[in-house]
């Protein structure tokens, strides 16, 4: 595109030059040749007061050389003969200077009676006829060399061929800036678009050039923004997938524990724990090859009854809760209370973090989920009474980064980070720090309108505590999900 570019510029100021150039220099030419033989009529008519006194000879050659085209010896005067005399006698023509011209051309122009050029030896030679006071013509020769016919007709041919080169080159110039400028744009998106094909998803195209390449541009990086993003989102839904199968691994667990002991019972758990030990392993690997994303977004129509979940979520976790001898409370579910999040996203946030105070915590340790509803907010509580977290900066850290430190064996940080990016889609926030049970406590401020926690005000809705008594089941269960009600709450 460069070089085609050059060359229609070449081609279109090449024509233009020619075009005005070739004129213009026989313009200047034929002005030259004008200046000179209207210096040579001037000169002739220097001579023409003499001739109209006297043909004597030595008059007219002292006339002739009296000027400066005589001097130089361009000048001639040819008198023709005088008619005969009454005595019968007849005059003799009479030529003074240097004649060049042929006598054919001069009787032609003493007939015809207007001046002519004929060219001579070495230049042009101006017949200028005069009369004279016997009423014969007389030929006023001036000699006009080449060189004065042409002269300042080279510099000027030489000037405009300079310019025209000069216009040539610069329209080459400007040519091949506007094809750099029009390349490069292009060499860059088609480089970016071989990066992009190769894995490097960072690759981005400067949004620069003419209006097409940038709307080119534009819509490479939305493509490619949207190709990480559906990447990240992939490998997201697998490691929240993936975490997801940690309930039914708790309750399995769970069960598995209280088998007794044998080779059946053994088996069981050592299948249990490899199952916990597989999906930790698709769990970190989906989360390192992550990209840092946004949170979750969420539109209209995606919010659910914030009430209504917990309730759901908290009848399916108050039989695991009655199996270890755990009291439970829920409080502040008695209305309705909506929320913008989608129903599952909360889902797997509430299970995430009823699992970890079912994984770290002893049985028999008691948790509170409590909802205080604001005009703008929605604040959730999940408090235990165990030996609480005793770094809580650093939990939230391996929620955000999905990282390990030592003595988190078992966790990937990936249920806070659900949690957190739950809140974080709304304007909100996730907060570690002691409860009032003594154990951890985790707030989940959930924004209705997009608000920040900073300006928002922690409301106290109605508390409406319900406890779940320990009770035997009345017969072994063999398998739970995150649907099923093995208890009820009462």
């Amino acid at each position: 595109m460069r070089w085609a570019l050059v060359k229609v510029c070449l081609a279109v100021t090449a024509m233009v030059v020619i075009a005005f150039a070739v004129p213009l220099g026989l313009v200047i030419r034929e002005m030259a040749s004008d200046r000179a033989f209207s210096d040579a009529e001037r000169q002739a008519a220097m001579i023409a007061p003499a001739l109209s006194i006297t043909t004597d000879r030595e008059e007219l050659t002292r006339a002739v050389l009296s000027t400066e085209p005589g001097d130089r010896g361009r000048l001639a005067v040819h008198v023709p003969a005088a008619e005969k005399a009454a005595d019968g006698t007849a005059g003799e023509a009479l030529d003074v200077g240097t004649r060049r011209a042929t006598p054919k051309d001069i009787a032609t122009v003493r007939k015809a009676g207007r001046a002519s050029i004929t060219e001579v030896t070495d230049g042009f030679a101006l017949l200028q006829p005069t009369a004279l006071s016997t009423g014969d013509i007389a030929v006023v020769e001036v000699f006009v060399p080449e060189g004065e016919v042409s002269n300042g007709v080279a510099t000027a041919w030489l000037i405009l061929a300079g310019v025209g080169v000069a216009l040539i080159v610069g329209s080459v110039a400007v040519a091949d800036r506007l094809g750099i400028r029009m390349v490069q744009p292009a060499q860059r998106l088609a480089g970016a678009a071989h990066d992009l094909g190769e894995g490097r998803l960072g690759t981005r195209v400067p949004e620069e050039g003419p209006t097409e390449l940038r709307s080119a541009a534009v819509a490479f990086n939305s493509m490619a923004d949207q190709v990480v993003q559906l990447l990240a989102n992939e490998r997201e839904l697998a490691a929240d997938l993936s975490h997801r199968l940690r309930t039914p691994l708790t309750v399995l667990r769970l069960n598995a524990a209280s088998l007794g002991e044998g080779p059946a019972a053994d088996q069981t758990r050592a299948a249990v724990e490899q199952l916990e030990h597989e999906v930790d392993t698709i769990i970190r690997t989906a989360r390192e090859q992550r990209p840092q994303t946004q949170g979750i977004q969420t539109g209209p129509g995606a919010g659910c009854d914030a009430s209504e979940v917990i309730r759901e979520r908290m009848g399916f976790w108050s039989a695991l809760a009655e199996d270890e001898g755990r009291e439970v409370r829920l409080a502040g579910v008695d209305r309705t209370v909506r929320i913008p999040v989608a129903r599952p996203e909360l889902a797997a946030a509430l299970d995430a973090l009823l699992g970890n105070v079912f994984r770290h915590t002893p049985e028999g340790t008691a948790f509170a989920v409590d909802v205080h509803h604001s005009g703008d907010a929605v604040i959730v509580l999940v408090s235990d009474a165990g030996p609480g977290i005793a770094d809580p900066k650093a939990a939230l850290a391996r929620g955000t980064s999905g990282g390990t430190k030592a003595g988190a064996v078992g966790s990937t940080g990936l249920g806070l980070d659900i949690v957190r990016r739950v809140a974080e889609s709304t304007g909100g926030d996730l907060r570690i720090g002691r409860s009032v049970l003594g154990g951890t406590e985790v707030r989940i401020w959930i924004g209705l309108h997009g608000t920040s926690p900073d300006r928002g005000r922690r409301g106290h809705g109605r508390r409406v505590t319900r406890r779940f008594g320990r009770r035997r089941p009345r017969e072994p269960r063999t398998s739970a999900g995150p649907g099923a009600h093995p208890g009820a709450l009462h």
